[in-house]
């Protein structure tokens, strides 16, 4: 069913109680999906997380909303380009509830958020994507997202970690 006539996309009040919901809802479901890890959050992490992201500065988070049910969710986190020496934005997250995949949710999150970070004088957005998500790469790629690199010769970068916890 195609539900994107009645979609609204807001950025997220971290204080709103029901953005606060869900977000926590969005975020639980994204956690227990394969591309989400497929574990829960601890209740910690849930119960904190709203205020936490309200502490970062320059975070920001889309709602997308079907009438009142929240329905996909973009976190963004700012960044900087020492490059540019302008700040940039990296969306963190994206989800969007099964029964809503494939309606364009995705690419009018990132739309907003593109205007969002314009309007803010932001050089650029960055994300990381798994290598096996092809259906995400695809949205990227429709959206203008490439791999990165700095001299093709060099090749694309890519993204590691190391955990501290």
């Amino acid at each position: 069913m195609d539900h994107t006539k009645r979609m609204m996309i807001e950025i997220a009040d971290y204080q709103d109680p029901c953005h606060r919901a869900g977000i926590i809802k969005l975020m639980t479901a994204y956690a227990l999906d394969p591309m989400g890890g497929g574990e829960a959050l601890s209740d910690d992490v849930l119960n904190n997380l709203c205020d936490a992201l309200a502490g970062e500065a320059g975070a920001v988070t889309l709602l997308a909303f079907d009438k009142a049910k929240p329905v996909a969710l973009l976190t963004a986190l700012r960044g900087f380009s020492t490059f540019k020496c302008q700040p940039l934005l990296n969306i963190h997250d994206v989800m969007v509830l099964p029964e809503y995949r494939g309606q364009g949710l995705s690419v009018q999150m990132i739309a907003k958020l593109e205007d969002y970070a314009r309007s803010r004088n932001y050089c650029k957005l960055t994300l990381e994507v798994l290598a096996n998500n092809a259906v995400a790469q695809r949205v990227y790629r429709h959206c203008g997202f490439a791999p990165y690199e700095l001299d093709p010769l060099q090749g694309a970068a890519t993204f590691w970690q190391k955990s501290l916890a």
